[in-house]
């Protein structure tokens, strides 16, 4: 059984990830923000994953157990707030809307963590001004706990561009669509069609972090033009695609 590594305080720091770099599962008594400044950023924990683009951060409760990856090289920022500075409220992790101020400020209080001077304070105070308004977004994949739904989410997985129906689907795994509606409803909180879209946007914010072009993601994801996947995206997440394969070049 794998050892999960306990550390009292969530450090506040920049730190960089190559490519497909992993934090080990672990966990803190504090609560973590953690934005990627470059690259995309995937969280994972018992309940599923959340992944991040540079517009977004993860708020990681105290106490949750989780492991970080990167997708592309990886800029993270991590901040760290006692268990008594909740912000939000949030007693699970969530996707936040970084605005480009709280980027900012994130990248400065960060940069300096062993500053304690009185204008660092006044820049945490602020920074938390700026979390209180952040929106949280839609971007968790739930992990199913029950078997054929597990089997069949793994099969999505595997090739998230498989278009097969439900019923097909349900074939290969032994299930009836029936059954299967009522376990993404009951197991994941979402319709089938709602957890194969997360997994194709989670799969194509890796691929774009791999300086994947476009076209080819939104292929290899299972969107049938490259317009209907920006389409999609753009809706998701406020802007298109081609934006972080910018941002990736001009970081």
């Amino acid at each position: 059984m794998t050892q999960i590594r306990h550390e009292p305080v969530a450090p506040t720091r920049t730190q960089w990830l190559a490519p497909g770099a992993e934090i080990d599962a672990h966990r803190h008594e504090d609560h973590q923000i953690v934005y990627a400044g470059r690259g995309v950023l995937a969280v994972t924990t018992s309940a599923g994953s959340w992944v991040a683009p540079g517009t977004r951060a993860i708020w990681v409760p105290a106490g949750t157990v989780h492991a970080h990856q990167a997708h592309g090289e990886l800029e993270l920022h991590l901040v760290g707030l006692p268990p008594t500075e909740n912000p939000l409220g949030l007693d699970e992790p969530t996707v936040l809307t970084v605005s480009p101020l709280l980027r900012e400020l994130i990248v400065a209080y960060t940069r300096t963590p062993d500053d304690d001077s009185p204008e660092r304070g006044r820049l945490r105070a602020v920074l938390l001004d700026q979390l209180r308004v952040s929106h949280r977004q839609p971007l968790h994949l739930p992990a199913p706990t029950a078997p054929q739904l597990r089997a069949l989410c793994d099969i999505l997985r595997a090739d998230p561009a498989d278009s097969r129906t439900l019923a097909e689907l349900g074939r290969e795994v032994g299930a009836s669509d029936r059954t299967l509606s009522r376990l993404f409803r009951n197991d994941l909180g979402m319709t089938f069609p709602q957890w194969r879209t997360q997994l194709r946007l989670h799969h194509a914010l890796v691929l774009l972090a791999e300086n994947t072009p476009v076209t080819t993601v939104a292929h290899l994801c299972g969107w049938s033009s490259a317009s209907a996947f920006i389409d999609v995206f753009r809706r998701t997440f406020g802007h298109t695609p081609g934006v972080h394969h910018l941002r990736d070049r001009t970081g």
